[in-house]
């Protein structure tokens, strides 16, 4: 990924309050704010252009994440449309500073973030992919940039929408890939700077032990993993049907396990090492 210099502008000195962000030898602008802080946000004058724009919250019912990702020739008209969308708690919308983003290349910009969202799979999108737009080739070299800039500052901005669950480290961890085993279930995981993933494919036990009790939040996250189908029965087992991020390494392993699960201990790599002895010998 490319380096960047990145400009952070807290309005009121809170970074979850109403801020702005910009790249060194960047053309694009940011505007983020809480929904508390909607008539703020609509006051500024970067929303009177063409751009795109990222609502965020979670479903009043699951309670999973949840997002809306939309483009307009004039932000602020289009924003105020969404005033009715009960779930959406933030919003950050990408601007040009220089005014040369057209309807094309925003609907483009549209169709490229719904379309790597969908696949990394964070969040569940509000609408069906976007129709984008055909540019020359010139013009979709640069809004490619555009987009990747993009990318780098929405972890700037509280929004991990297309951060991949599985990333590439810059060094190496301590034990390579780890293992959780148990009863015939095995699942293979590494640490993120997040928490914990577990990969693809990976197995969980069927029946829950009594001591799930013990941890309701967990337990829950595992039934909506059924109820969603991250996790499908196969073989008498749960399996992974893609990646899926824990909160921690315990959290991962309690929904392996189906019970009571030490993280730092359930965990270890290819010759055995714990998660625990790993941690301690660096």
């Amino acid at each position: 990924m490319t380096s960047a210099t990145i400009k952070l502008f807290l309005l009121r000195g809170d970074a979850k309050s109403l801020r702005t962000a910009e790249i060194s030898n960047w053309t694009g602008k940011a505007v983020a704010a809480p929904r508390t802080e909607l008539d703020e946000l609509l006051a500024r004058e970067e929303l009177d252009k063409a751009g795109v724009y990222i609502l965020t919250g979670n479903d009043p019912v699951t309670g999973a994440p949840r997002a809306y990702v939309g483009e307009a020739e004039v932000i602020r008209e289009r924003l105020k449309q969404h005033r009715a969308k009960e779930f959406w708690v933030s919003a950050i919308v990408f601007v040009s500073k220089d005014e040369n983003l057209t309807k094309a290349h925003v609907r483009y910009l549209e169709s490229r973030l719904l379309a790597e969202a969908a696949q990394i799979g964070r969040f569940t999108l509000e609408q069906n992919q976007a129709g984008g737009s055909k540019l020359p080739e010139s013009d979709r070299e640069d809004i490619e940039v555009f987009f990747a800039r993009i990318r780098q500052l929405l972890p700037v901005l509280g929004s991990d929408i297309l951060a991949p669950i599985v990333q590439s480290t810059a060094m190496p961890q301590p034990g390579g890939i780890l293992f959780c085993r148990i009863k015939g279930a095995e699942a293979r995981g590494q640490r993120t700077a997040s928490g914990f993933v577990v990969f693809e494919g990976s197995s969980a036990v069927l029946e829950e032990r009594p001591s799930a009790d013990s941890y309701p939040g967990v337990t829950a996250q595992r039934k909506q993993l059924i109820a969603d189908k991250t996790l499908v029965e196969k073989g008498g087992l749960l399996v992974f049907t893609k990646a899926c991020e824990f909160t921690s390494p315990s959290s991962a392993a309690v929904v392996i396990h189906g019970g009571s699960a030490n993280g730092l201990t359930a965990w270890k790599s290819k010759d055995g090492t714990t998660l625990k002895q790993l941690d301690e010998s660096t």
